[in-house]
């Protein structure tokens, strides 16, 4: 199966109160994980991994070892967290399902504990990358950073809850301050009941 550009879950205007302006998702969506998909499709023409499910391409594409991953690699994987993004995201309050807000706790000691973590591992990732809140192979859970497109599925985790830290995500709305996207993305973002639906 070709990879395909799924359509946003909403309007491209639909965050801009929120902080994440239509210039932003019109940019990120529609150039760059556009380009994700293309070149993704290009590189694995003719391979064996045409017509593979993008996750079976991302954990058999993944070289721990290498300083740089392949071309394959990238374009699945970052097409893969895009995927997830938009869906992580959505307009209006959202409030947190008790569920997971207790999990938070359990797991970090409040959500506002949490929500430091998850920012300071944004915020220290260098260079390109994603934070994120996973569930572990022990089923804990526990926030991690990646560098360039890994991500979860790589070590065998469930992504909760992704945030793209790569300077397109947030440098027409909030140029060079990535600590002021993150705590907007935390506060005004994210779709609590997805990450919820997630565990």
């Amino acid at each position: 199966m070709a990879f395909e550009l799924p359509e946003l879950p909403y309007a491209h205007d639909a965050l801009a109160g929120q902080g994440m302006s239509k210039e932003t998702l019109e940019y990120h969506h529609d150039i760059h994980h556009k380009a994700y998909v293309d070149n993704g499709n290009k590189l694995i023409d003719g391979t064996e991994w045409a017509g593979k499910p993008v996750e079976e391409i991302v954990k058999g594409t993944y070289d721990k070892s290498a300083v740089a991953q392949s071309g394959i690699f990238n374009n699945a994987s970052q097409h893969w967290n895009h995927s997830q993004f938009w869906e992580m995201m959505g307009p209006g309050p959202k409030a947190m399902p008790s569920e997971l807000e207790s999990a938070l706790t359990e797991a970090f000691g409040s959500v506002d504990t949490f929500k430091d973590e998850f920012s300071a591992a944004g915020g220290g990732q260098f260079g390109s990358g994603w934070a994120w809140l996973v569930k572990d192979t022990d089923g804990s859970l526990k926030v991690t950073k990646t560098e360039n497109g890994v991500n979860p599925l790589c070590f065998g985790q469930t992504a909760l809850l992704g945030c793209d830290v790569w300077e397109h995500s947030y440098y027409i709305d909030f140029r060079n301050k990535r600590p002021a996207y993150l705590k907007n993305f935390l506060d005004n973002l994210v779709n609590w009941e997805n990450v919820a639906s997630r565990m």
